[in-house]
This record gives C-alpha cells, structure tokens and sequence, in this order.
C-alpha cells in the first residue's frame, strides 16, 4: 500500500542555486519513511525485548528533474518486498501544474532484531501492504 508525504521545500534543503542538494532527497525520503511508520502505527522503539531496528542498507538515486526552493513535493513510498527482509521504493514529485517527477529512490531497509543486531523477517502484519518486486 503507498503512502504519500506532502512538504515543501526549505532553504536547508537547498545549494546555493536554491536547488536541492541531492543528498538531502535522502533525508526528505526518510522524513517521509518515519511518517508512514507512524501512519501504519509502527512505534519507532530501538529498545526493549521485542524491538527492531530498521536501518538502511543500501541506497540509489536518479533525479530527472531537480526541485527547488519553495516547490511544493510529494513523496510517494511504495512499499516493495525485495527479499524476507528488504524493502524499497520512492518517488518524488513536483506538485505542478504540472505535476512532474523529481526524482526516484530505492532505499532498502533491513529488519534487524535490537538485541541481537540480526536480520529478522519482516513483521508478519506489515506483509500484505508490501508489493512483490518483478525478477
């Protein structure tokens, strides 16, 4: 199930050409990522028995058309199983008229026990929201 994330785009986010730095699409995403777990009601807990951490593994960008200063965005994530214990998928949008793609992101994030600092399958209850990844 996709979750979408409105913001605009601040002065903190930006060079000084007031374009975005294309490391902050990171940082915009993850603001968007924390947002969904909450949304799904997912307490980001990193303590305790049954806690898990979610940490990003591995990271991809491909900006097709840079946001700027004042653009109002949205960050569409789709969730999509990459493997037991993956998962990934951004899209930014630049609110229009017209609309038009910013950018995509695959950020993979790992299901990891707090304890033991191990992969763990993903929770059981969050699986039917998940899109299966075409091979």
């Amino acid at each position: 199930m996709a979750f979408t994330y409105r913001r605009t785009i601040r002065f903190a986010d930006t060079d000084a050409a007031g374009v975005v730095f294309f490391p902050n699409y990171f940082a915009i995403c993850h603001e968007a990522y924390e947002e969904s777990l909450a949304a799904a009601g997912i307490e980001l807990v990193f303590f305790g028995e049954h806690a898990v951490v979610v940490p990003r593994d591995r990271r991809a960008r491909r900006i097709s058309a840079s946001a700027h200063l004042g653009d109002k965005i949205s960050v569409t994530l789709t969730p999509t199983l990459l493997g037991p214990d993956t998962y990934a998928q951004l899209r930014i949008d630049r609110l229009g008229p017209p609309q038009k793609l910013a950018a995509r992101l695959r950020t993979e994030h790992v299901w990891n026990s707090s304890r033991s600092r191990e992969r763990q399958l993903s929770p059981g209850h969050l699986r039917p929201g998940f899109n299966a990844q075409s091979a």
